[in-house]
């Protein structure tokens, strides 16, 4: 067993004494006690909570020196704009994206999840932060599939089986939140690659890390791991909480993946929605390949058959039938288990084709006095001028010449992956 440690390939933590530990705990604690204000005021333990914060520094005051509501709708607007032009730059260029994934998703449940630096605990925001994320990960990836793994004690687990239904691996991860023991990528890099070693050529094999310990305990050579996955053809991303570590970004970069650490919780959150949209496919990856796929129907209400996932008795209403050897599946997308046909919905199918032709980033622009036009949102018709006869900064699709405000636009392009003023236009061309 052995640790690799922060900035380095080899080595490790080694395990302080019981006596130095304790002389540590007391100097910190010293150390909090002697936290005082300008004034020379000693912070009480609830004081320093909210000061680390320092939330008030947020607050602003209007001419007559009340409180001013915070705005965040802006901040929130920019950061959107910022991963939109992301994602706008990648589409220019044409790069080849995977519309099947095959993710993974490993959270670190080792006692470094209990640490309290984040808000109640790390394993609380990252629960919290996977269920978004599982949802929109679907959302944008209707043919994909996610699986669970997580480790703990040394020992990476399966929790759920790869499949398609963001609730089933939602309840599966929120009833076994528990952290103890030490943390091993390796255990974990080998049963991840053992299970996606099983799936199609066709299928884009990724995994995901959520690594919060600042070492990895592993009983062989990590290295010959790493070198398995990369001949797998296996894409490992790393999302770390605590600080940058040597063997996480080195397994990111041997296998094309990427290596961020957040802030905070919300950074965190940022950082793990923009794996949601499918990233560039590696040129030797991304062979093309023709895919059967069935369109099932839904069964008569007076059909009764057993479903070939749960293996229990259900109507035809409650499940689809296979086109092909008529076994009742629950729910779509899915790989029928007897015949191995893909099964998926038309719309499942053309909602997956918005990131191969995204809309394209609007222009912000500002309506003048006097200017004709652009005085009504096109989308939802609300006034784009202030109470005080000012604009509200807006945005302008560059096809159309219409203007939109700020939450019209998150909802065309994270949602509606249309245009509306350019849709109105070919509808009355016709």
């Amino acid at each position: 067993m052995y640790g690799v440690g922060v900035g380095g390939g080899g080595g490790g933590f080694n395990a302080p004494s019981t006596a130095s530990g304790r002389r540590k705990n007391q100097e910190d604690d010293e150390e909090e006690e002697e936290e005082e204000t300008g004034d020379g005021r000693v912070l009480e333990a609830w004081e320093r909570a909210y000061a680390d914060d320092r939330s008030w520094e947020a607050l602003q005051e209007d001419e007559s020196g009340l409180l001013r509501p915070i705005d965040t709708k802006n901040l929130v607007h920019s950061q959107y704009r910022r991963r939109l032009l992301l994602r706008s730059a990648a589409a220019a260029a044409r790069i080849q994206k995977g519309l099947i994934r095959y993710l993974y998703i490993v959270i670190d449940l080792s006692k470094a999840a209990s640490e309290m630096d984040y808000r109640p605990s790390r394993m609380a925001v990252v629960a919290k932060c996977a269920e978004a994320f599982i949802r929109e990960f679907f959302d944008q990836n209707p043919l994909s599939h996610v699986g669970l793994v997580t480790i703990k004690d040394g020992i990476s687990h399966r929790l759920t089986e790869i499949g398609g239904s963001p609730e089933s691996q939602i309840n599966a991860l929120m009833g076994k939140l528990e952290c103890s023991g030490d943390s091993s990528l390796q255990n974990a890099l080998e049963l991840v690659n053992g299970y996606l070693n099983q799936i199609p050529s066709y299928g884009h094999k990724e995994v995901l890390f959520l690594y919060s310990a600042l070492n990895t305990c592993d009983p062989g050579d990590i290295m010959e791991t790493i070198e398995k996955c990369k001949k797998s053809k296996v894409r490992c991303s790393v999302i770390g909480l605590a600080a940058e570590i040597f063997i996480c970004k080195h397994l990111c970069e041997e296998t094309g993946g990427s290596y961020t650490v957040a802030l905070d919780e919300s950074h965190f959150k940022e950082l793990l929605l923009e794996h949601a949209p499918p990233p560039p496919a590696i040129a030797e990856y991304a062979a093309a390949n023709l895919i059967k796929m069935g369109f099932p129907q839904r069964g008569a209400e007076d059909l009764i058959s057993i479903c070939s996932c749960h293996k229990k008795i259900k109507s035809g209403a409650e499940g689809y039938i296979c086109p092909r050897c008529k076994v009742n599946v629950c729910e779509l997308p899915t790989e029928c288990r007897t015949c191995g046909l893909t099964l998926v919905s038309s719309p499942h199918l053309a909602r997956s084709y918005h990131h191969l032709f995204p809309v394209a980033p609007f222009d912000e622009v500002t309506f003048k006095l006097g200017q004709k036009g652009g005085q009504n949102c096109f989308g939802c018709q609300q006034s784009l001028i202030n109470t005080g006869g000012q604009s509200n900064i807006h945005v302008r699709c560059p096809k159309c010449n219409h203007h939109f405000c700020f939450d019209c636009d998150i909802y065309i392009h994270e949602s509606l992956h249309n245009c509306p003023g350019c849709e109105s236009q070919r509808s009355s061309s016709r």
